[in-house]
This record gives structure tokens, C-alpha cells and sequence, in this order.
């Protein structure tokens, strides 16, 4: 037992600078090395996959890409996720972007997707691009597209894009996806999108803004919501396509594990320090 004692108060009082590195190395050895840990899905996340699943054969999703690269590592797995199963459906993806950085993100998410898709532009998307103006952009789009976007990212005017016949408005689409860092986001999606137009809406977000989304989830205006990286984790596994934030998730476990133990040898070396204090 004293043997026991002594070695919980070595391990008690190491040095912080080995504690950084075995931090470090629980991060990084499941990046380096993808370790497959069970994924549990939550029903909000499920709520998103079966509501893209449900979406008629050949339908028309619209998708926002409402972030920047500060939340991309939380957002940028997810709609990663969406395109992967919409496209896997059948189904074509107009993109638009409420941030002036979701155009980049968007950029980088068609690079990743088209090497597993082989993609044709105007045939498999559209790259509507971004326009300032916030929630007015939403508004544009639930009223009249054309007035908003004349042209998409390339300068390609619209009438001479054959995805873009009969699309005039939001309610020629079957489905709207966004992915939320913030304003203008999710909310405004919503209120000036989803619930004038009655298409049906889902969004993934950060997880500090998934308190003030489930609201509209619970009350049906928001088709299920994909919440940080664990619901990013959770929808690629429930697209069988593991990717970084399933390895994300891992080296976060890892890490808080080791940080728990640490915490329980300090805590436990404090004890054993004042018992035997009392004692002589």
C-alpha cells in the first residue's frame, strides 16, 4: 500500500511539460492513425439524414454554405456529409453562401467531393456563389432568385445554365441545407426561407449555437440539426463514410481521458499528502 502511495505521488507532482506532451500525443496519434471507436447517433442527427433521405428521386437541394475557416473544422465535416449522401441519391446541389468566406469553404468542398464523384458542373451543381446583404438575400431568394443572382460564381449568366430552368425561388426546391457558424445563418433561413416557403429546412451548426437552434428543431421548423463535431461524426457514420471528424472526435476522447487521469492522480496525491501531514 505505502509502495502504491509513493508512486501516486510521483505521478502527483510530474512535471507539468510531460503532461503537454502526452496531451499531445493522445491528440495526435488518432489523426496520424484513425482509431474506430464506437459512434453513438443522438434522434436530431438522425432527423437530418432521414429527412435528406426521404427527398423525392431527382429533387433540387439548395445549400448554404454560412461559415468561415475559424468553425470549419466543427462545420465543414458536415456538409461534406450532406453533399456525399444528396449526391449519392440522385440529387442536384445549388450552392449559395451568406458569408463572403463560404464561398472559399464551398470551393474546397467540391474539390474534396469531386474526387470521389467525378462531378459535372451544371449537370451535378450549381455555384451560385455569395452576395451581401444578409437575411435580404434570403428574403430575395424565397421571392424572386434571378433578381438576386444574374450570374453564378463563374459569370455564367443564369439562363444559359440548364439546371437553372424552372428554378425561380425557393419553393422550386425540395430541400435546403445550411451550414451555420452564426448570423446571418440558420435564423434567417428560417424565418425568411424555410417557413414562408414551406420547404423543408435542416441545418448543422456549432455546438455553442445548438442551444438556441433546438427550439425551431422541436418545433418542426428545422428538420433535425447537426450539432459540432460529434454530430458531424455521428452523420458520417450514418453515411458509412468515416472521415475527420470521426477521427476528430477520437483524439478529443483520447485527450480528455488523459486529462481525467491526471486530474484523479492530483486529487488523490493531495489526499495522501494531508493524511500523512495529520499523521506526524
Amino acid at each position: 500500500m505505502r509502495f502504491l502511495e509513493d508512486m501516486i505521488l510521483k505521478l502527483g507532482s510530474v512535471d507539468r511539460r510531460f503532461i503537454f506532451l502526452l496531451i499531445g500525443l493522445a491528440v495526435l496519434i488518432p489523426l496520424m492513425r484513425p482509431i474506430d471507436l464506437p459512434i453513438r447517433t443522438t434522434p436530431t442527427t438522425e432527423k437530418v439524414y432521414n429527412a435528406i433521405a426521404e427527398i423525392p428521386a431527382n429533387s433540387k437541394v439548395l445549400m448554404s454554405f454560412d461559415y468561415g475557416p475559424s468553425t470549419k473544422p466543427e462545420i465543414h465535416p458536415m456538409t461534406l456529409g450532406v453533399m456525399r449522401q444528396v449526391l449519392r441519391n440522385g440529387h442536384q446541389i445549388y450552392i449559395t453562401c451568406l458569408w463572403p468566406d463560404g464561398l472559399y469553404m464551398a470551393l474546397d468542398a467540391l474539390e474534396e467531393i469531386n474526387q470521389e464523384f467525378e462531378l459535372v458542373e451544371y449537370e451535378d451543381y450549381v455555384l451560385l456563389g455569395f452576395r451581401p446583404g444578409n437575411e435580404a438575400i434570403v428574403k430575395g431568394l424565397a421571392s424572386d432568385l434571378r433578381k438576386v443572382y444574374t450570374v453564378d460564381s463563374k459569370g455564367t449568366m443564369l439562363a444559359d445554365i440548364p439546371m437553372m430552368d424552372g428554378v425561380n425561388n425557393l419553393k422550386d426546391f425540395q430541400f435546403i441545407f445550411t451550414g451555420s457558424a452564426g448570423y446571418p445563418g440558420t435564423f434567417e433561413w428560417v424565418q425568411y426561407g424555410g417557413d414562408p416557403t414551406g420547404v423543408p429546412l435542416s441545418s448543422g451548426t456549432t455546438s455553442i449555437q445548438v442551444n438556441e437552434v433546438m427550439p425551431y428543431v422541436q418545433s418542426g421548423q428545422v428538420k433535425g440539426i447537426l450539432a459540432g463535431m460529434p454530430g458531424a461524426a455521428e452523420y458520417e457514420s450514418l453515411i458509412d463514410t468515416p472521415g475527420i471528424a470521426i477521427q476528430g472526435m477520437a483524439a478529443q476522447s483520447f485527450a480528455h481521458l488523459v486529462i481525467v487521469l491526471f486530474i484523479v492522480l492530483g486529487n488523490l496525491a493531495y489526499f495522501i499528502t494531508e493524511r500523512r501531514e495529520r499523521k506526524y
